[in-house]
């Protein structure tokens, strides 16, 4: 694949008028809506410079537009923030800077996704809930599961409870935040601005909570239904479960199915609806059925915790699969699918 190939359209967009006089690129950016703007000021300020190669290949896309020679692309904030001006005036442009300086996310706090997370546990001991919290909103959802897997159960409550009820923190708290915790980690300090958006809510904490194992699970939703029973209750409520299985296609089954050893799908049928027994049994091949149901027979009383931790495997890979896209879950109102 041509690396222009891997490029979005707002990036093709933004790298041309970063090829552009000044002029020039002001009245093209003037016919934006100052979301669209926002979104191509955000990859110029990323992009800073284009290898010119690269560049060239863009510039061939647009007909109207003739290669001549090697160029050499300018980008980088102060060209961003001066288009903007040039193109809506100084207000606007400061308007859409100020919201662009919220949304360049998660660069500050790459670094913490290669340390151990027993580590990043004790680095962060002692910090308020809502700090702990602001960390785990800029952290994968993998890395924070196992993040908050360490903390005690009142602690790992406390800080989900200030994730999910996050909005907005500044981008200098944010960076001061990082900054502290890069020195503490050791790493220097890059240069250069560190501006971000912090977004914490429900989402974020349900993403974690998904990937966490299921006894984390259960001592975060406990200890958050403490705190606030309708909180909980949202976060219950957005959350993938087993039973999501049937709201798949049934090829998105089989492929799920696919990835599971069939010991630990009988551990996690244990105790199931019907509807989810059918939409596995029905989806898989008579020899894997056999093997199934072999499992199944061998099978005594098992702790819900056991159960639990089966379907929390078979969850991380509807989720593993549906993140790559390889298969899509049907979310909102539409009726489960019955097999």
């Amino acid at each position: 694949m041509s690396p222009v190939a891997t490029l979005t359209g707002t990036q093709k967009v933004a790298i041309v008028l970063m090829q552009m006089s000044p002029e020039n690129a002001a009245k093209v950016m003037g016919h934006f809506s100052d979301s669209e703007a926002e979104d191509i000021a955000a990859e110029i300020v990323r992009l800073s410079r284009v290898d010119a190669a690269l560049s060239e290949d863009v510039i061939a896309e647009f007909h109207d537009i003739v290669v001549s020679g090697r160029r050499t692309t300018r980008g980088g904030r102060d060209f961003a923030a001066g288009l903007l001006e040039s193109s809506f005036g100084a207000n606007r442009a400061a308007g859409v800077m100020d919201r662009l300086a919220s949304t360049m996310a998660g660069k500050s706090y790459e670094f913490l996704e290669t340390v151990d997370p027993s580590q990043l546990v004790t680095l962060l001991d002692g910090e308020l809930p809502e700090t702990i919290a602001l960390v785990l909103a800029h952290l994968s959802p993998d890395q924070a599961s196992r993040v908050i897997a360490g903390l005690g159960a009142a602690q790992a409550a406390d800080v989900a409870h200030a994730l999910a009820t996050m909005g907005s923190a500044s981008p200098d708290a944010v960076r001061i935040v990082a900054e502290n915790l890069r020195t503490r980690t050791g790493t220097a300090i890059a240069s250069g601005p560190r501006q971000h958006e912090v977004i914490g809510g429900v989402q974020p904490l349900v993403d974690i909570i998904n990937r966490a194992n299921a006894a984390t699970e259960r001592t975060v939703l406990d200890g958050l239904a403490e705190r606030d029973a309708e909180l909980a209750e949202e976060v219950r409520s957005k959350m993938l479960t087993f039973a999501d299985i049937v709201k798949l296609e049934r090829r998105d089954i089989q492929q799920v199915l696919r990835g599971v050893d069939a010991a630990v799908l009988a551990r996690a049928m244990k105790g199931a609806t019907q509807a989810v027994v059918d939409a596995i049994t029905s989806n898989i091949s008579d020899r894997n059925g056999d093997i199934l149901e072999s499992e199944i027979a061998t099978l005594g009383p098992l702790r819900a915790s056991e159960v639990e931790e089966a379907r929390a495997e078979v969850v991380r890979s509807i989720r593993a699969l549906e993140e790559s896209g390889t298969i899509m879950l049907r979310r909102g109102e539409e009726d489960d699918l019955v097999y």
